[in-house]
């Protein structure tokens, strides 16, 4: 099996990018398109070229590193499925693949198919947690949590933070990825205490990210591979909504964006940020 490779190549943040296309022989039909990536480099390599940029971890479509646009479409032409995941036995022998990263302003490119997306770090960072006492685990028995309210925490929680529902949305939203992190805590018995404050500080998070609103397209769902409900995007509005008026009178401190990289901690707060 052959197949072209258009990739879009950048060596950093601050240089034009380009495409550059490869064509790859030999490919196995049950090879991932990590590995056709990976028989290209090797290929490159062995050119004394600079091999493709790309991320990549666990290759079992839980960790959410890898993630890439494949003609438009995140992660790929075929549903619930995430780069590392998808085999080449979907595509047709001689078929030309355009490999771009995400594009989205919070989400500048490092190189090549790598992108920066801590953005989604400070998100979780600024209220993805919930207080409990130490000490030992607690009997199982103790908080009694409805079967529904489980299943729905186990489905927002599925989300693996890979960045597709931002890079498929029109508008940049990370309303999917934020309504999922709020979801999963707050529908919860355990979540139940920062649940107003929570929502307003991930959501005041979001927006000073740069991440584009939500005008309910959905386009963030057809591509979620963990397949993530709209819903939990109405959830997210309502705890907003909610804990406008009941917390209206906490300061929220936002992360300060950076989008330079380096390998040092450089997080900041900025005091000045408050809810309305």
């Amino acid at each position: 099996m052959r197949v072209v490779l258009k990739i879009w190549r950048q060596p950093f943040a601050s240089r034009a990018g380009k495409f550059v296309t490869y064509s790859v022989n030999d490919v196995n039909p049950a090879m991932s398109m990590l590995e056709c990536l990976d028989v290209l480099n090797e290929e490159l390599i062995e050119r004394g070229e600079e091999p493709v940029a790309f991320e990549h971890d666990c290759r079992e479509g839980i960790c959410g590193s890898c993630g890439f646009m494949i003609n438009g479409v995140a992660h790929g032409p075929l549903p619930a499925t995430t780069v590392c995941q998808l085999t080449m036995r979907h595509f047709k022998d001689g078929q030309e693949l355009v490999l771009e990263p995400w594009r989205a302003r919070p989400f500048p490119v490092i190189k090549d198919l790598v992108v920066d997306r801590r953005s989604f770090d400070r998100i979780i960072a600024s209220g993805g947690y919930i207080s409990v006492s130490t000490g030992s685990a607690p009997d199982g028995n103790a908080i009694l949590v409805p079967k529904q309210a489980a299943d729905r925490a186990m489905d927002a929680a599925a989300c693996i933070g890979c960045g597709a529902c931002v890079a498929a949305c029109p508008n940049a939203s990370a309303a999917l990825f934020t309504g999922a992190k709020i979801t999963h805590l707050g529908i919860l018995p355990q979540g139940y205490p920062e649940k107003d404050i929570r929502a307003i500080r991930m959501v005041s998070q979001m927006n000073a990210e740069g991440f584009g609103g939500c005008t309910n397209i959905g386009e963030c769902t057809a591509v979620c591979p963990k397949e993530i409900p709209l819903e939990v995007i109405a959830a997210m509005n309502r705890d907003y909504l909610r804990g406008s008026w009941h917390a209206r009178d906490n300061v929220v401190r936002t992360i300060t964006p950076f989008t330079e990289w380096s390998y040092g901690s450089k997080l900041k707060v900025d005091p000045v940020s408050e809810s309305r």
